[in-house]
């Protein structure tokens, strides 16, 4: 069996990763998503175990020492990570797996998955991101500002990924991330040593 394949898809709160990505899941069978480990409290649309696992802050600290997490981050305040062995028993049953996940977090999964394919989702402008934001009705103001000062921080990696899909019309965007998974899998990829 194939091993699959990871994508890591990130890019500022409010770029519109999670319409994207269900769209995407809805297109492709062979997609699976990785399911973060939380200290967030959940959003009153969010469900345990679907959307993340929520977890105390010491549970948390106690996965990251023991070295179960892929990656893991501080962001806006709570901590954010993927346990390991998930990902990896995933791939090894051939699905392909998509984290949804920070900046920093894809920086630490470049240094453990040379093979990942990173794909960052960008707004048409921060003033665009703003207004999505705003309307989202979700964050306080100052929570506000503090995103939209961490988006125009996120936005200063682009150029580290493999990918950037530019999310100004959701149907365009939509097709453009389909497209990148679907010539990732038809790459051909060399083992170095045996070439």
């Amino acid at each position: 069996m194939k091993q699959g394949l990871l994508f890591v898809v990130s890019g500022p709160s409010g770029a519109g990763k999670t319409s994207l990505l269900e769209r995407l899941f809805a297109q492709d069978d062979n997609l699976r998503f990785s399911v973060s480990m939380t200290t967030r409290p959940p959003r009153p649309e969010e469900r345990e175990g679907r959307d993340y696992f929520f977890v105390t802050p010491e549970v948390f600290a106690q996965a990251r020492r023991e070295g179960q997490l892929l990656e893991w981050a501080e962001v806006h305040g709570y901590f954010y990570g993927t346990p390991q062995a998930e990902v990896e028993k995933l791939q090894r049953e051939g699905w392909d797996v998509v984290l949804d996940i920070d900046v920093q977090g894809a920086h630490q999964v470049r240094e453990r998955a040379e093979d990942a394919i990173f794909i960052f989702i960008s707004p048409p402008s921060l003033e665009v991101l703003g207004e999505r934001l705003r309307a989202r009705g979700t964050e306080k103001e100052t929570d506000l500002a503090r995103r939209l000062a961490d988006a125009e921080w996120e936005m200063g990696f682009r150029e580290e990924f493999d990918y950037e899909v530019v999310n100004d019309s959701l149907e365009v965007a939509a097709d453009q991330l389909r497209a990148i998974v679907v010539a990732e899998r038809c790459r051909i990829r060399r083992n170095p040593t045996n070439q």
